[in-house]
């Protein structure tokens, strides 16, 4: 009987119900209406860095004349990079590529013409106003393909936590709306969660650079303001 007695009373320990590591949430019982609202609260800032991606595609009747006149063109992009103040942890390689070219005809196999190298970059710079002179400066020197420039928030913590603050407000009005409507008044707060934000990227539409552009091109970046946002799930207790 001791034996008996000693293992129902371990059993009924609630220090032995589960090992420390384990959480169980119980389920709230709410003593009202519980209801749940999403609201988006953001904050706008003006964007402090760009990316650009420029690349350099050229093509010879050999793999290695392909690539000997690709890499002499992305030197020449490379230092007026360096020229125009871009630090050397601002830009990386972002492609390399080689790949030949064929020529099709009517039940014939395929036959090499030729092969085309790529090289690619993406440039990372701080100084947006300086945006336009670069991109002049990229075409000048041989770069044939550019795609951007993608404008961002370097720093976008303070923004996103502005954004958090609004999205909260905005719940609690929307909550307060619903309470009035049903008759009920806003208890409190049961859960908040987050559900979705944007830090302020804003990917632009790709923007292609070719030979035909005049060498005097003059290009023009405007920053605009952004929106960073925040989407919010939070629950509310009615009664």
């Amino acid at each position: 009987m001791r034996i008996l007695a000693t293992a129902m009373a371990l059993a009924a320990s609630p220090l032995l119900v589960a090992p420390a590591a384990a959480q169980v949430t119980a389920p709230i019982m709410a003593d009202g209406t519980i209801l749940d609202v999403s609201a988006e609260g953001r904050s706008t800032r003006v964007p402090d860095v760009a990316t650009i991606r420029a690349g350099v595609v050229t093509q010879a009747a050999t793999a290695a004349a392909a690539l000997t006149d690709n890499a002499a063109r992305m030197a020449a992009v490379l230092d007026a990079l360096k020229r125009a103040g871009v630090a050397p942890r601002d830009t990386r390689t972002a492609n390399v590529s080689l790949s030949p070219q064929y020529r099709y005809a009517d039940n014939q196999p395929p036959v090499v013409t030729g092969y085309q190298a790529s090289n690619s970059i993406s440039i990372r710079f701080r100084d947006i106003a300086k945006a336009g002179a670069i991109l002049d400066a990229l075409v000048k020197q041989g770069a044939n393909q550019i795609d951007g420039p993608n404008l961002a928030i370097d720093q976008p913590d303070a923004a996103l936590d502005e954004a958090r603050a609004d999205a909260v407000k905005r719940a609690q009005a929307r909550a307060q709306l619903y309470a009035k409507a049903a008759g009920l008044t806003v208890s409190r707060i049961v859960s908040i969660g987050e559900s979705g934000q944007n830090d302020g990227s804003n990917p632009q539409p790709m923007m292609m650079a070719r030979g035909m552009m005049k060498a005097d091109a003059s290009t023009a970046i405007a920053p605009g303001e952004t929106d960073v946002t925040i989407t919010l799930s939070v629950r509310f207790l009615l009664k």
